[in-house]
């Protein structure tokens, strides 16, 4: 197992990497982007979500019409 602590990967590319497994914690992603990813199983919680969107649309909006139904 590789653990980072306070390191700045700002600005860093990451391609054909194996991510399975992993915990993210205090982790800052803002601004990113992510093409071609799998999120299969993947549990996201106490997150800050304020712009974010999932194929073009805001996941605050997803949750408001979920939560409407």
């Amino acid at each position: 197992m590789i653990t980072h602590k306070n390191a700045d990967l700002h600005g860093a590319d990451f391609e054909d990497v194996n991510l399975s497994q992993s915990r993210f914690e205090d982790v800052t992603l803002e601004g990113s982007v992510m093409n071609n990813i799998s999120l299969k199983n993947v549990r996201i919680t106490d997150c800050c979500i304020d712009g974010m969107t999932i194929n073009g649309v805001l996941v605050t909006d997803l949750f408001a019409a979920y939560r409407a139904r």
